[in-house]
């Protein structure tokens, strides 16, 4: 029955997705994210159904909207991923092995690329934004409510893996979920209007939070900590969200499981096995960018050179690891140029978003883009943390992260552009007069009239 309607639905959206491609990214975001194929046990579960639907709106921008709008934007981080495309795609032709297995992830890599360059060419509006954004943390929100709920009820139950796909690793899992977090955070903020909104989306953070810790990933839990801590700074009320923070400090070592606090104590375990396969596999990673600086041993090829670089003498039946740090997976697999686009990509998410929180704040009528830039610095740090433990420089969620990254910036800075000084601008159900306040001025403004001040310096 899940197979039928699954299906069903798909291929219902189909000739829409070709009528409206936005719509079809849509579905597609949901078929990445949420994964309904994987809750499905028959032919659902191996059908290709983000492949037709991709083909669908891809097809549908080809006849309906070239004319209309770009295939996408570019700017600094959709330049960057370009590039990034380039030298890893020289790289793999390099490379020492030509496989199935590394086939297929670099083919699904340059599908990663093809769709954060799409989507910066759909998302331009701010509505079309805050639907994908809704998209994407309710469809991961699903699993982190499903997990808690699952953890709650049971007891504390060790969640063993994640639905399917980029997010069947239990590592993998957390990560994800770690960044869904300022998403519903923030989100629930952003809708003013709506004060249950706000409430549902705080339980769906504490069942969310939940799920990484009963997914047993270190690496999970060291990224929540620091993107609890990234948000109570930037939340403008440090004193009250430190008091918050360390009260749910006191509550996690109250409540939670003995198989949890075990696991967390064993990050500095210095004995640990998978701590010292980490240690391991990142010497290693040294010893490759040693040998190979430029274009590196090749995507996926980190595993089958592991032995011909391992600091470890190989015989017969050595295990060999996953760099187990996207850093150095980027860097070893792909070279050190490869390395440098991958850290300004990820560096870049910061400078954009500052600017546009500051325009945000100046303006009334985009304190939105003001919680969208704070999310996605939150959203970013979490990644940032998380990747330093796992193999994911490859990250589905992190390349369209970065291309809405870029939708908001455009957005944000179109908007401010079209609403100068003296003219009308909405905000929520009222149309109010935007007017310049002079630097240090302190005098209220009248009632329907946003009051903005110049950022002094832009970087």
């Amino acid at each position: 029955m899940r197979d039928l309607l699954v299906f069903a639905v798909v291929l219902l959206t189909l000739p829409t997705s070709f009528q409206r491609p936005f719509v079809g990214l849509l579905v597609f975001s949901w078929l990445a994210y949420m994964r309904p194929q994987d809750l499905c046990w028959g032919f659902a579960r191996t059908m290709r159904l983000s492949f037709f639907v991709g083909i669908a709106m891809v097809a549908g921008w080809w006849a309906r909207e070239q004319g209309q709008r770009r295939f996408t934007h570019w700017d600094f981080r959709s330049r960057m991923m370009v590039l990034l495309a380039v030298l890893i795609s020289i790289s793999y032709l390099f490379a020492y092995e030509h496989s199935e297995y590394t086939n297929r992830y670099y083919f699904e890599y340059l599908k990663i690329v093809l769709i954060a360059l799409f989507t910066v060419g759909q998302v331009d509006t701010q509505q079309r934004l805050r639907v994908m954004l809704w998209t994407i943390a309710l469809s991961l929100g699903f699993f982190g409510i499903k997990g808690g709920l699952f953890g709650v009820l049971s007891g504390g139950a060790r969640i063993m893996r994640g639905p399917g796909g980029m997010l069947e690793d239990n590592n993998d899992f957390a990560l994800a979920l770690v960044m869904n977090v300022p998403l519903l955070w923030y989100l629930g903020i952003s809708e003013r209007g709506l004060p249950v909104l706000k409430r549902a989306t705080q339980v769906a953070v504490f069942l969310t939070v939940v799920t990484v810790v009963l997914t047993h990933s270190r690496g999970g839990f060291l990224a929540l900590c620091a993107t609890a801590l990234w948000i109570a700074w930037r939340s403008g009320k440090l004193f009250r969200a430190a008091l918050a923070l360390g009260v749910c400090g006191l509550l996690f070592l109250t409540l939670a499981p003995d198989h949890v606090l075990e696991r967390l104590g064993s990050i500095n375990d210095k004995t640990e096995s998978s701590r010292n396969a980490r240690f391991i596999a990142w010497a290693t990673a040294f010893r490759m960018i040693e040998g190979n600086p430029v274009f590196g041993v090749g995507m996926r090829n980190f595993q089958s050179r592991f032995l011909d670089y391992s600091i470890v003498p190989p015989n017969e039946g050595s295990p060999t690891y996953v760099a187990h740090n996207s850093y150095l997976q980027i860097w070893a697999e792909s070279g050190s140029l490869a390395f440098v686009v991958y850290l300004l990509l990820l560096g870049s998410v910061f400078l954009v978003c500052r600017k546009v929180f500051r325009i945000g704040r100046a303006r009334l009528d985009l304190a939105w883009a003001a919680d969208y830039a704070r999310m996605m610095e939150a959203t970013t740090v979490g990644f940032l943390v998380g990747a330093f433990f796992l193999n994911r420089g490859h990250f589905d969620l992190i390349y369209h992260w970065l291309a809405l990254v870029t939708c908001l910036a455009g957005v944000a800075f179109a908007a401010w552009r079209r609403a100068p000084v003296g003219t009308t601008a909405p905000v929520g159900s009222r149309t109010v007069e935007v007017r310049r306040r002079p630097v240090g001025s302190v005098v209220p403004a009248a009632a329907g009239t946003v009051v903005w001040q110049r950022p002094r310096r832009w970087r």
